[in-house]
C-alpha cells in the first residue's frame, strides 16, 4: 500500500498559443481542420466502456456550414439509460476506493494529453462543431480544460488535508466520501471545458457519472470520452449518453440512486430539474446535491470618468466574440451621456473592421450562432427593435442563414431603461445600450441591479475610485463575478472562480474548492484511546 502524504503545488495556468500567421500551431489546426471537415465521425452512445449502436440516429452540422454533416450519432433510448446508470452503479464501490492520488493521477493524465497529442484535434472540433474562432477554441478546449483538471488536483489536496483538531487522549479526522449514488451531468454546446469539467470535477472526488452531452457540442465531448479512456478512466466511471434531453432526464430523475445534478444551462431547465427532483424526493436514498450555473443578463456600467476606448473595446470583446454565446457575455450597457458620442464613434469603427464568417477563415473575429432556433431567436429581438418606439439599432441588425446561422453584431439604442432586449436573456451577438444622465450614476446603478432576474458578470468602467467604491457597493449581489475596468468575460481558473446567483445558479463557483467540495458527503470520525469506564460525571455527589 501507499503511504505516501501528498499535496499537489499550485500549478500555472496553460499558456495561451497565439496561432500567428507563419506559426507552427497554425499549421497544425489548419491540418487538424481539414482531416476532421473531410470525414463523417460516427458517434455512438458509451456504456460501461461499450460502443452502443441503437435504431435512431441524428446528424450534426456546422453552423458555419450548415449543409455540411459533420457527424452522426446514435440516440439512446429509456433501456441504454438504465443501463448506463447500472453501469455507473457498478463501477463505483472500486473507484470511490481507488486511492485518491490515483484519480487525481488519472486526470493529470488527460490534462497532458490534451495540452499535447490532442491539442488540436479537440480544438479542431470545437471550432466546427461549435462555431468558435481559434483563439476562442484554444482558451477553451485546450486552456480551461486543462486548467480545471490540474487546479482541481490541487484544490483536491487542499480539501483532503483539511483536518480538525484532536484533544488528549482522542484522534478526530474527517473522510470526504464520494456522494452514495451517481451523478448526472447535463453539459452544454458553448465550452467544452465546462462539459468535461462538469463529468470530471464529481469523479475526480470519487464518484460515477452518466453523462448528457449538448448534440451541438457532441462532436468535441465524444473525443473527450476516447482521451479518457487512453488516459486509464476505468469503465463505467462516466458514461457517454447522446439523445433527448427530456427522455434521458426522466429516467435519471426517477432512479433511486440519483446523488446529485451538475449542469450548465438555461434557467428554465434547471427550473424542470429541479421540480423533478422535488416530485421525486421520497424515492431518493439520500438527497441529491444539485449544482448549476444558468442564465445571464451580463452588464458593464458605465461612469462618466471612464475611458471612453476602454470601454468600447470591452463592448466590442464582451458582446461579441464567440457571438455573445458565452454566459458571461455583456448583453447590456449603461453609458453616460457625456460618453456616449465617444463610445458610440469608437465601437462603430471597430465594427466596420470586423469580419464575420467561416471558423476556418481566420481573419473573422465573428462566426455563426450555433443553429437555427438561436438564429431565429435573436433575429425576432431585431425585428422587435426595429418596429419599437422604444428602442433603435445602431449597428448592425441583419442576419442570413442560407449558408451559415450568421448575424452581425447588433448594438441596439434603448430609450427605456426596462425595454426587452435589456431584461432578458438573448445568447447571441446582441447588446442594448442605455444612455442615462451623468448626474444619475447611483439612480442608474439602482437601475441595473433591479433589472434583470440574473447575478452572474458584471462590469464597472471608472477611474473615479470613489465612484467605483459605489457601483461595488450597490451591484454586490447583481454579479457572481464582477470586473473593475474589464469586459465580464473571461474568468481563468485559479484566478476568478465563476458563478453567478439569483436565477443565474447555485453560485458553486467552478475552478475553486468550492465546487469540488459539493462532491463529497464528509464523515467525522472520533476515536478514543481510553473510553469510560463509569457513567458517573464529578458533580454527581451528595456531599456539599
Amino acid at each position: 500500500m501507499n503511504n505516501t502524504i501528498f499535496t499537489f503545488p499550485k500549478p500555472e495556468n496553460e499558456p495561451v498559443l497565439g496561432y500567428k500567421p507563419g506559426s507552427a500551431e497554425r499549421k497544425e489546426i489548419r491540418k487538424a481542420l481539414e482531416d476532421l471537415y473531410k470525414k463523417t465521425t460516427t458517434i455512438c452512445p458509451i456504456i460501461g466502456g461499450k460502443e452502443v449502436k441503437t435504431a435512431e440516429m441524428g446528424e450534426i452540422v456546422m453552423p458555419t456550414d450548415n449543409k455540411h454533416v459533420l457527424a452522426k450519432y446514435y440516440k439512446v433510448g429509456e433501456k441504454e439509460v438504465k443501463a448506463a446508470i447500472a453501469a455507473a452503479m457498478k463501477a463505483h464501490e472500486e473507484w470511490a476506493n481507488t486511492p485518491w492520488i490515483d484519480r487525481a493521477s488519472v486526470m493529470l493524465k488527460i490534462a497532458t494529453l490534451i495540452s499535447g497529442k490532442y491539442r488540436y484535434l479537440i480544438n479542431a472540433a470545437t471550432m466546427l462543431g461549435q462555431g468558435k474562432t481559434t483563439m476562442q477554441a484554444e482558451i477553451d478546449s485546450a486552456c480551461e480544460l486543462v486548467d480545471f483538471l490540474r487546479y482541481n488536483a490541487y484544490y483536491a489536496s487542499q480539501i483532503y488535508s483539511d483536518q480538525p483538531c484532536s484533544d488528549k487522549g482522542t484522534l478526530n479526522y474527517v473522510s470526504y466520501r464520494p456522494l452514495e449514488g451517481f451523478v448526472f451531468a447535463i453539459t452544454p454546446f458553448n465550452f467544452t471545458s465546462i462539459a468535461s469539467n462538469l463529468c470530471l470535477s464529481p469523479v475526480l472526488m470519487g464518484n460515477v457519472c452518466i453523462w448528457k452531452p449538448s448534440t451541438t457540442a457532441m462532436l468535441s465531448n465524444y473525443l473527450l470520452m476516447k482521451i479518457y479512456k487512453e488516459a486509464g478512466l476505468p469503465d463505467g466511471v462516466v458514461n457517454f449518453l447522446p439523445g433527448s434531453g427530456s427522455l434521458i432526464g426522466k429516467v435519471a430523475f426517477a432512479d433511486a440512486d440519483l446523488a446529485g445534478v451538475h449542469f450548465t444551462g438555461s434557467t428554465g431547465t434547471f427550473n424542470s430539474f429541479w421540480k423533478s427532483i422535488g416530485d421525486n424526493i421520497a424515492n431518493y436514498k439520500t438527497y441529491p446535491k444539485i449544482v448549476g450555473e444558468t442564465g445571464g443578463k451580463d452588464f458593464i456600467f458605465v461612469h462618466k470618468s471612464a475611458d471612453a476606448e476602454q470601454v468600447a473595446t470591452a463592448i466590442v470583446r464582451g458582446a461579441f466574440e464567440f457571438q455573445g454565446q458565452k454566459c458571461s457575455a455583456a448583453s447590456r450597457a449603461y453609458v453616460p451621456k457625456s460618453l456616449w458620442p465617444k463610445v458610440q464613434k469608437t465601437v462603430g469603427k471597430m465594427l466596420d473592421e470586423i469580419k464575420v464568417g467561416d471558423v476556418r477563415d481566420f481573419s473573422a473575429f465573428v462566426n455563426a450562432v450555433i443553429d437555427e432556433a438561436s438564429f431565429d431567436n435573436c433575429m425576432r429581438y431585431i425585428e422587435h427593435a426595429k418596429k419599437s418606439k422604444d428602442a433603435e439599432i445602431v449597428f448592425g441588425g441583419t442576419g442570413d442563414k442560407s449558408k451559415g446561422w450568421f448575424i452581425q453584431p447588433t448594438v441596439i439604442l434603448a430609450k427605456d431603461p426596462k425595454y426587452k432586449s435589456m431584461c432578458e436573456e438573448i445568447f447571441g451577438p446582441i447588446i442594448t445600450i442605455y444612455v442615462y444622465e451623468d448626474a444619475k450614476y447611483e439612480e442608474t446603478l439602482r437601475l441595473c441591479n433591479e433589472t434583470s432576474p440574473y447575478a452572474l458578470t458584471g462590469a464597472i468602467f471608472a477611474t473615479d475610485r470613489k465612484a467605483l467604491r459605489k457601483g461595488a457597493e450597490l451591484l454586490k449581489y447583481a454579479a457572481g463575478n464582477i470586473y473593475y475596468n474589464d469586459k465580464p468575460t473571461g474568468a481563468v481558473v485559479g484566478q476568478q472562480p465563476f458563478g453567478g446567483a439569483r436565477a443565474s445558479g447555485t453560485n458553486d463557483k467552478a475552478g475553486s474548492y468550492l465546487n469540488l467540495i459539493r462532491w463529497t458527503s464528509p464523515q467525522a470520525i472520533k476515536e478514543t484511546f481510553d473510553p469510560a469506564r463509569d457513567y458517573k460525571y464529578p458533580f454527581i455527589s451528595d456531599a456539599e
